[in-house]
């Protein structure tokens, strides 16, 4: 009978891509809220764009992503080190990230609006911490397919690695500033440096040591109500206690049809942030979106 006869921590056959691949529990929160420290998913929300052109579907969520060669070649990840958006979002170890506060002191406290912080991954790779960091763009360092300003990792943990979690509805981002972040819920992620959004730029897909997945950029993509695209969204998703192989979200995904309502229902309860990402409020610029990209 064929059996594995070798474990990850033996250096041999494909354990590089074993490591990359691990399953990795993330952080179970009870009161809602992202904390430093803890181990998320950063998930990009499916959805479909109206003006064409989009060959990635489904969520992605962000991971690391090594040169083949390298990946086979070398024990280590070599910095820089690219980023894409996989179409899977079960948690393993190239797509586990975790919030860090420039603060020694701010363990376990809630991650605001406006506040920097960090995201950081071990990659699967337990003796080692890489941090998501971007850079102005310039004629030799921009993303392969879009020429945007590019997104990787490194080893050193700067200015250059520090950003911001943004309300996604810009009519309310002063009114959240502050605010505790949610988990389980749409944010803009901003660069500290570049004051550039985190972008899923899903029109452009990339060959990698894991097969096809989208291009993964630093980039504010506006309509014309001046609100960030749904490429600019992202989710801090937290682990399912009663599942620690999948994220809290997969046992809260109601369909469009049953989050409308047949009949009008009249209620006094207070507005809350459910766990989809929908906003209490009205939401903003309910027309044609066609009509909004360029």
């Amino acid at each position: 009978m064929a059996r594995k006869n070798y474990r990850t921590c033996v250096r041999m056959g494909n354990w590089n891509e074993d490591i990359f691949l691990e399953e990795t529990t993330l952080s179970v929160i009870e009161d809602g809220l992202i904390h430093y420290g803890d181990k998320v998913l950063i998930m990009n929300p499916d959805y479909k764009d109206p003006s064409g052109g989009q060959v990635i579907f489904g969520r992605l969520a962000l991971a690391v992503t090594p040169e083949e060669m390298k990946a086979h070649m070398s024990n280590e990840i070599e910095v820089p080190c690219e980023v894409t958006a996989m179409p899977n979002v079960k948690p393993i170890g190239r797509n586990t990230f975790i919030i860090l506060s420039l603060d020694e002191n701010a363990l376990g406290k809630t991650v605001r609006y406006g506040q920097n912080f960090g995201l950081a991954t071990t990659a699967g790779f337990d003796h080692k911490m890489f941090y998501l960091g971007s850079s102005l763009k310039t004629p030799i360092n921009s993303t392969k397919k879009s020429a945007l300003q590019e997104v990787h990792l490194t080893d050193e943990f700067t200015f250059f690695t520090c950003w911001q979690a943004a309300y996604f509805d810009p009519r309310l981002r002063i009114e959240y500033e502050d605010f505790p972040v949610p988990a389980n819920a749409k944010i803009v992620i901003k660069h500290c440096h570049t004051n550039q959004a985190l972008a899923a730029n899903r029109k452009y897909s990339l060959r990698t040591y894991f097969g096809k997945e989208c291009e993964v950029a630093c980039h504010t993509h506006i309509d014309c109500h001046k609100s960030e695209k749904p490429l600019n969204h992202w989710v801090l998703c937290t682990g399912d206690p009663n599942d620690h192989s999948s994220i809290i979200l997969d046992r809260y995904e109601p369909s469009e049809k049953k989050m409308v309502p047949e009949q009008p229902v009249v209620s006094t309860d207070a507005p809350t942030i459910d766990l989809t990402g929908q906003s209490p409020f009205p939401q903003p610029y309910a027309g044609n979106e066609q009509n909004c990209n360029f």
